[in-house]
């Protein structure tokens, strides 16, 4: 039972409060379709993901208790779970699923592949389920994301105040994204035009104002979005800055300094600007070999928490009799475990004709126990370092699985290898994610059982809107385009060429991968891979996100800690929402448009 008292009101409430309902499934649901379309926008042009609980949990405050007036605690913690549950399909799919646009093969099945992202995803939750007693309960993992949540769930009035601030920022950002690319439409459809000719509307040249030289790249990218994600991202995204500006405001003048910049005669054979040029033909190979170098180095740093991660297994499989009392029947799981290693089975020998049956159940065979074995290490970091590997697992992945299928041709190879593998990259997001989720749980007093199942409810959904989301973008600004840069994807296409036989520059890769290894050795968890993303990435998304990180550092010193978290974090957010959603929106008008006029 439980009581409140207030304004002459008196409220009785008998028997467990609300907790799995269909109010918060559905609240779930459509939270976690605007954050899986913001957080998949972002990861194509930004590189990496990050974590939505907290987004989903504030989120849920703003409808479940300001517009419903539910007040449950444990009912929106269901809401986040699935929201995030939704979610852990942006950075799996994202990471892996472009690749094949950027490498020009896309004769796949659609509806084949996201049935093996949603198998994947079932597989990654059914593996991680059994070792939320020995993680959460007796080893007791820190896992800082879900105890950021379980805070925000603590504080009602709060969470509230927190969802106005991030409609705020989603209002400012998404207004001034689509008066940007508004102008651009108008330019563009000649409505309106300028005496000193065409203007990039998303692009301003501060480095020419300056008198800058060229090759020192001082353009900038106008997106709130991008500062949003650097205010998030906070210290941790001075590695990524020092990486972009080592690229154009060291390297570059160093080179200048020793003649060995590229003549204009060799950039116009090629089309490029000087700092084009630059990043094409030399920083972004060290940048690939960087993220590649870094998340191997990752893996092995991370031997120390494998080695406790198969302990955990080790503990949990003797605890089996007990798995009933709180968490889903293990029968259940078993038959869960079962069927999607069948359904992996049938995506795997029917991704392309020239799969076997004995090539396609090894392929789904090491797919599903690499799940297993991932999910477990990447939760066994995150729960320690609330930092996980996943583009190293990602990449040992698909490197097996091309392996494999390298003797069906090229084609064939790439297609089918990204079709398991962006299945293990669902499964290793769901399994961190859910476990993230349970420390939520465990510190808010919610049932264990309800979480699980409420992540199992969601599980569908993510790749179906990933996948819609990913032709919409492709076919309005192109996959690897300069819009959509899609590191992750890129460096695994790359991975799969130069495996494969492809003409690719060895010397550059070795190098950078040499260099991501030494900086992950440092101890700093993805040292390597941030600062490689820097080198990748156009360096006018390295200058803006500078901008969100610079006002992080000054806001924590000047106004505390508890200032960004309460105030700070929520706007950031919301500038990421708001001018993903507007992004969007217009790449479906294009879709839209050019479909009109054909």
């Amino acid at each position: 039972m439980a009581e409140r008292e207030g304004d002459g009101e008196r409220i009785i409430r008998t028997g467990a409060y609300p907790e799995l309902t269909l109010t918060a499934v559905i609240v779930g649901y459509l939270l976690g379709i605007v954050i899986t379309i913001s957080w998949g926008y972002a990861c194509l042009i930004l590189g990496f993901s990050h974590e939505s609980s907290e987004l989903a949990a504030i989120l849920g405050f703003g409808i479940l208790r300001g517009i419903l007036g539910r007040t449950s605690i444990v009912e929106n913690n269901i809401n986040q779970t699935i929201a995030s549950a939704v979610n852990s399909a942006s950075a799996g799919m994202m990471f892996s699923i472009p690749a094949l646009f950027i490498l020009g093969e896309t004769a796949f099945n659609p509806v084949l592949m996201v049935f093996g992202c949603i198998a994947g995803g079932i597989l990654g939750i059914a593996f991680i389920i059994p070792l939320r007693k020995q993680m959460i309960d007796f080893e007791r993992l820190t896992y800082p994301g879900g105890v950021a949540v379980a805070t925000v769930l603590k504080s009602p009035g709060a969470g509230i105040r927190k969802a106005q601030l991030l409609l705020f920022g989603a209002a400012t950002s998404g207004l001034i994204h689509f008066g940007v690319q508004l102008l651009s439409i108008l330019q563009k459809e000649k409505i309106i035009e300028f005496a000193t000719g065409p203007v990039d509307f998303e692009h301003v040249n501060i480095g020419a104002w300056l008198g800058m030289p060229e090759y020192m790249n001082g353009i900038w990218y106008v997106s709130l979005m991008t500062v949003g994600v650097g205010f998030l991202c906070g210290r941790g995204g001075i590695y990524f800055v020092v990486g972009g500006f080592a690229c154009y405001w060291v390297l570059a003048p160093i080179l200048a300094g020793m003649g060995r910049l590229p003549t204009a005669e060799t950039m116009t054979a090629f089309g490029d600007t000087l700092p084009e040029y630059l990043r094409l033909k030399l920083f972004r190979p060290v940048g690939i070999g960087m993220l590649i170098g870094g998340a191997l180095a990752g893996i092995l740093l991370a031997l120390p928490l494998i080695i406790s991660a198969v302990r955990s297994m080790q503990n949990a499989a003797k605890m089996k009799s007990s798995l009933s009392e709180d968490e889903m029947p293990i029968r259940l799981l078993y038959i869960g475990i079962a069927g999607a290693t069948v359904l992996l089975f049938v995506v795997a020998i029917t991704s392309v004709r020239e799969m076997g049956i004995f090539r396609g159940a090894l392929m789904a065979l090491l797919g599903t126990l690499w799940i297993w074995v991932a999910g477990v290490i990447l939760s066994e970091c995150i729960g320690r370092t609330n930092w996980s590997p996943m583009s190293g697992m990602t990449l040992i992945a698909v490197t097996i699985l091309i392996v494999i299928a390298s003797g069906i041709g090229t084609k064939a190879a790439k297609i089918a290898s990204v079709m398991v593998g962006a299945a293990t990259c669902v499964a290793m997001a769901q399994a961190t994610d859910l476990m993230l989720d349970l420390k939520t749980g465990y510190l808010v007093g919610a049932t264990p059982r309800k979480q699980q199942m409420g992540q199992f409810m969601a599980t569908w959904l993510g790749p179906v809107v990933i996948m819609v989301l990913i032709f919409v973008l492709h076919k309005a600004y192109g996959l690897g385009s300069k819009e959509l840069p899609a590191a992750q994807a890129t460096a695994l296409a790359e991975t799969m060429d130069a495996i494969l036989g492809g003409k690719v520059p060895l010397d550059k890769y070795a190098a950078g991968a040499g260099l991501g290894a030494l900086l992950s050795a440092s101890g700093i968890g993805g040292l390597g891979i941030l600062v490689g993303l820097g080198f990748y990435l156009p360096f006018h998304i390295v200058l803006t996100y500078s901008i969100g990180t610079v006002i992080r550092l000054l806001v924590d010193w000047k106004k505390g800690l508890r200032f960004s978290e309460e105030v700070g974090l929520p706007i950031a957010a919301g500038l990421i929402v708001g001018e993903a959603l507007v992004g969007v929106g217009f790449a479906f008008y294009k879709v839209v448009v050019g479909f009109a006029g054909t």
